[in-house]
């Protein structure tokens, strides 16, 4: 028997590391940026491919099967809950930007300002979806409540996240950001897809249900794409130059910070307003998430022909994967609290 111990637990590793996405995608998104590199005119707006075509009716695609999965009853379910979500859309959408923005203006000058855009890019984008429901279920979390949190984050990011960018870009030397043309598009690629959907849930809800592996596989294929035309513009143009090794890594504790200033938080204010355990676990992991799906998408419309767009996706490349890494650990360690308090030691 006990030979059979060091036998499972590689595949209980594995299993988990593929739940939380640490997996073949985020190998893919390197090999991506290392091709955009190799053959940066391959993928480059001018280049042959017509990557810009295929990615911009792939988004649709990406938010109408997003939409099919949603249920509307369960939505309307969810909002019983409503002092946890207001927590987690706070943590969201208000104290990312603001903590960020502090620090920009304590260190306003960097080498590359677009690194800035693409910090507060991070901080102005919605919550995760599938990631957060497994950290909160790992941890023991609310999970009903963390599913609806982290849907409506969602659509409440279609017009969150341009209003930020717009501030943060009229305050900075970035540029300026036209908000209503880009909310009319992300209205037309990304809400009607998700209402239409929505719409047909009742229908072919449990079609997409099945099939929700090979959509998610869909769903990575044109993120990788997208992934993979941004760095080959920022390559053909040399803008990684200014980038050393110091500078990722600093970048890379930049996030870290951010990740556990806003959790900290997040945490103490679901205490100062008397949460239960399930509904801290909840505020905490679905508010201190990003999302690389919407961000890369939802990129294509806030930054259209950008060259630097791979600069700007170059943080939330970083937050998501050390997103990952340290919230599993976080949350094992509250799955292991939990048990032992369940389980108390026998005399």
């Amino acid at each position: 028997m006990p030979q059979s111990v060091p036998e499972q637990a590689p595949i209980i590793k594995t299993s988990f590391l593929k739940k939380i996405g640490l997996d073949g995608f985020l190998i893919g998104i390197l090999l991506a940026i290392f091709l955009a590199y190799l053959h940066p005119d391959l993928g480059a707006e001018e280049g042959p491919l017509p990557i810009g075509e295929i990615t911009t009716y792939g988004v649709s695609l990406i938010f109408f099967f997003y939409g099919l999965r949603l249920s509307p009853t369960k939505l309307r379910a969810g909002l019983k809950d409503w002092r946890l979500h207001l927590v987690v859309q706070a943590g969201t959408f208000l104290l990312f930007p603001l903590i960020v923005y502090a620090a920009y203006l304590l260190f306003p000058d960097i080498e590359n300002p677009m690194l800035w855009v693409g910090i507060f890019y991070v901080a102005a984008l919605p919550s995760t979806v599938s990631s957060s429901v497994v950290m909160v279920s790992i941890a023991g979390g609310n999970i009903p409540s963390a599913i609806f949190n982290a849907s409506i984050s969602s659509l409440i990011g279609v017009f969150m996240t341009p209003f930020w960018m717009s501030l943060f870009m009229s305050t900075s030397a970035a540029g300026e950001m036209d908000l209503t043309q880009i909310i009319l598009k992300l209205l037309l690629q990304v809400v009607l897809p998700v209402t239409v959907g929505i719409l047909l849930h009742h229908r072919f809800g449990a079609f997409a249900e099945k099939h929700k592996a090979r959509l998610k596989l869909f769903d990575q294929s044109i993120i990788l794409l997208i992934v993979y035309s941004s760095f080959c513009d920022s390559f053909a143009q040399n803008l990684f130059e200014s980038l050393s090794t110091w500078h990722l890594i600093l970048l890379g504790l930049a996030m870290v910070s951010l990740f556990f200033v806003v959790f900290g938080l997040l945490q103490g204010l679901s205490r100062l307003l008397g949460f239960h355990r399930e509904n801290t676990i909840t505020a905490v992991f679905c508010g201190s998430k990003k999302s690389l799906v919407h961000g890369t998408v939802m990129s294509k419309v806030i930054f259209p022909g950008a060259a630097s767009l791979g600069i700007i996706l170059l943080p939330l490349m970083l937050y998501h994967a050390l997103q990952l890494v340290i919230a599993s650990i976080l949350a094992q360690r509250l799955a292991r609290q939990n048990n032992n308090v369940l389980t108390p030691n026998k005399a």
